[in-house]
């Protein structure tokens, strides 16, 4: 991801999205000022509107984490690589990935440090020490971290050598009680998507060639992107007790016998920032959901020259009303044009543009422009700030709700395998199909289509028939998509 020319150091127009997607991605990323490319290839540098989504996607996740009884804590970077190697599925689900410190202080070390991909390890090593009897029990712990995967192909937000994240682990008495935490906090990252996003998710449960190395059991949430490639949005995995055994983790059970913990592990990264943009976003730039809008509104004064004597102190006396009501506000006073203040605020995504002139304080009204519709609509001053707010709420609606009808509309049902790969050559959205559950199946549709399975929907009936591709029974309704 590192760039070094020069004439690449800013994006002056946005490629369409309909002509290369992928590339009007890279261009709104840059344009928007979010993230930036780093001299370290594969990592980005998020810039402050980028890490302002960022904090309050943060903020959301975490109100939600301490509501639901977890606490936040750190845990060191640097695992010694003896701790990884404790459990063998783990180890080698992260290999390819691994990033080592062999040297510090000029010394070559005695026994190599990973830079943590995942902190199964370290947490595991640490609850052993902390947990004694099942009155110590659950221990419900997340952290707000960076993590290094060592990647071949990167893209800002998406895939990034660096990332930041939270990951929950926590440890139970029972298997019931593990499952019931994996279940809740699948619920969580689903709800938070859709209230918080305003992206739709589909929730569901792994195939085992897609299970986190080590768990028992992985679910995810999966969303569907405006190109028609799905995104996992979020992980939340039962680990049974592999890493219980693998690191000794044990207690003393009420009937005083010794027994390991049940685990659980659970994340959501910075990955959900490039899943914003590529819901939501159009040819003009973002579109933001005012929950995630570091700013909600933006107040743009239009006049003549006299217009910072005439219309500026009235446009600084609302930004304060906005403000005081809890609405996130900037008023944008620079000796630019109009029309180039707008495109700018329309490239940043904010959802509703205030205009206020000479004529708009005769009549004691502003014009508001909505990013979602463009729309635009004449408000009194009295009585502004509810107003403002009332169509806020309107706006994350309309996103939400304009995300489903696209899902609905790149979502087919296939049962014949001939039509599967048909349609597969595009990029459709979402096929749902009957699967064995085989892995070698899973693979060859894989091998034929470039399509994995997202999930099997836990809401889902049982199949009736046959597996798409193979006539064998089918056991489980998948979801397929091409994905990032």
């Amino acid at each position: 991801m590192a760039k070094n020319d020069k004439t690449d150091a800013f994006v002056t127009e946005i490629t369409p999205r309909s002509k290369d997607f992928s590339q009007w991605y890279l261009d709104v990323v840059r344009r928007a000022e979010l993230a930036d490319y780093s001299p370290v290839k594969g990592c980005m540098v998020i810039r402050p509107y980028g890490y302002a989504i960022w904090e309050l996607i943060q903020q959301a996740f975490d109100r939600e984490f301490k509501r639901t009884g977890h606490v936040n804590a750190y845990f060191p970077l640097f695992i010694p690589e003896s701790l990884l190697n404790k459990e063998a599925e783990h180890v080698e689900g992260f290999a390819p990935q691994v990033a080592y410190v062999t040297h510090g202080g000029g010394e070559e070390l005695a026994e190599r440090l990973v830079i943590r991909p995942t902190s199964e390890a370290i947490i595991g090593t640490m609850y052993a020490r902390w947990i004694q009897s099942w009155r110590d029990l659950p221990i419900l712990i997340n952290q707000w971290a960076n993590v290094v995967r060592w990647e071949k192909v990167t893209r800002p937000f998406l895939r990034t050598t660096e990332f930041l994240w939270q990951e929950g682990h926590t440890a139970h008495e029972t298997l019931e009680e593990a499952e019931t935490e994996t279940r809740m906090i699948l619920d969580l990252y689903a709800t938070l998507s859709e209230t918080v996003l305003a992206m739709p998710v589909v929730k569901g449960q792994k195939s085992d060639s897609e299970r986190f190395a080590g768990a028992l059991r992985t679910y995810s949430i999966e969303a569907l992107m405006g190109d028609g490639r799905a995104l996992q949005a979020g992980t939340s995995h039962n680990l049974g007790q592999n890493f219980a055994k693998a690191f000794d983790i044990t207690f003393q059970a009420r009937d005083k016998s010794v027994q390991h913990v049940w685990g659980t592990s659970w994340g959501v990264s910075t990955r959900l920032v490039g899943g914003l943009i590529m819901t939501h976003g159009d040819d003009s730039g973002l579109v933001l959901p005012p929950a995630l809008a570091p700013y909600q509104v933006v107040i743009v004064p239009i006049g003549r020259d006299n217009w910072r004597e005439t219309v500026l102190p009235r446009a600084q006396e609302i930004r304060r009303e906005l403000e005081a009501a809890g609405i996130r506000v900037t008023l944008d006073a620079r000796e630019e044009r109009p029309g180039w203040k707008f495109a700018e605020w329309e490239l940043r995504g904010v959802p509703l543009r205030l205009e206020i002139g000479p004529r708009d304080i005769e009549k004691s009204q502003v014009l508001i422009a909505r990013r979602d519709t463009r729309e635009k609509l004449q408000i009194p001053m009295a009585g502004l700030a509810g107003a403002l707010g009332e169509l806020l709420d309107q706006v994350q609606r309309n996103l939400l709700e304009r995300a489903r009808l696209f899902r609905a509309e790149h979502t087919q049902r296939v049962d014949r395998y001939d039509v599967f790969k048909q349609v597969m050559e595009g990029r459709p959205g979402f096929i749902i199909a009957s699967w064995c559950g085989a892995n070698a199946c899973e693979a060859q549709i894989k091998a034929d289509t470039q399509a994995t399975i997202r999930n099997m929907p836990l809401d889902s009936a049982a199949p009736a028939g046959a597996c798409v591709r193979c006539d064998s029974p089918a056991r489980f309704e998948a979801w397929f998509a091409k994905s990032y």
